[in-house]
């Protein structure tokens, strides 16, 4: 007989269940895992769904993690091993290539930035730490998107409504990122130009450390001629995930 626990302990607890899940996962499976009966899963889940604890894919009868608990724990974030791993590499790429740098990690279908390098006298951009960007749109979403199974991109992104634009430029269908994404694990690299701001482009590569799903880029004015930075993020997105491998 299942035995009954506080609303509390049930909510940490479906949390921390389904923050090691690769995927969203169905509700029946969250019920076994946190040994809740079904009828107060989908409850519990209702009500972390309308306070964006958790995130559910009607198209695919899953659930998945929600940006509210990131943001929770946005103040561990400057110490957890992601940031505190990348921060040197990260700074050694800007002082490589002269250009501001990033590090992001995916939830749902946005990138969140956890760390900024920015190079001296280069302008400001929109990846401040914390903020949020459609992964679709973004070399560093897209870097990471390249690499998940094609199931999860696919109940990411089910169909058109999926996909915002910021300047008009950008996928718009399933059809046309899954072409984005194939182009895009061929070269080993992602790439975007003005698709997030008129004006700048970006190169990211993909931290590959199993669960975690992580990339870094770097952003320039595509006004300015400047060498070709895609080495040394290759380079530093592999430093990235040697170091978070061990």
């Amino acid at each position: 007989m299942t035995r009954p626990v506080p609303a509390a302990t049930a909510a940490l607890r479906v949390l921390r269940f389904l923050s090691a899940q690769p995927v969203p996962v169905p509700a029946s499976r969250i019920a076994d895992a946190v040994d809740l009966p079904r009828s107060s899963t989908y409850h519990l889940l209702s009500a972390m769904a309308d306070e964006d604890f958790v995130v559910h894919y009607p198209d695919d009868r899953t659930w998945g993690m929600g940006i509210a608990a990131w943001e929770v724990g946005h103040g561990f974030a400057r110490q957890e091993p992601l940031a505190r791993l990348a921060r040197i590499p990260l700074a050694r790429l800007v002082d490589a290539v002269g250009q501001s740098a990033h590090l992001v990690v995916l939830l749902g279908s946005e990138v969140i930035y956890v760390l900024e390098e920015r190079a001296p006298g280069r302008p400001p951009l929109v990846t401040d730490v914390g903020v949020r960007l459609p992964a679709h749109l973004t070399a560093s979403g897209r870097a990471i998107l390249a690499a998940l199974p094609a199931a999860q991109v696919r109940a990411l992104y089910p169909g058109k409504d999926a996909f915002s634009s910021r300047t008009g430029a950008g996928p718009r269908s399933p059809t046309e990122l899954r072409r984005l994404l194939t182009d895009t694990r061929r070269r080993g690299f992602a790439t975007e130009d003005g698709e997030v701001t008129p004006g700048f482009a970006s190169v990211a590569a993909p931290v590959e450390a199993g669960p975690i799903h992580a990339s870094v880029a770097v952003t320039w004015p595509t006004r300015e001629e400047v060498p070709d930075p895609v080495d040394a993020v290759r380079a530093t997105a592999a430093e990235i995930t040697r170091r978070l491998r061990h």
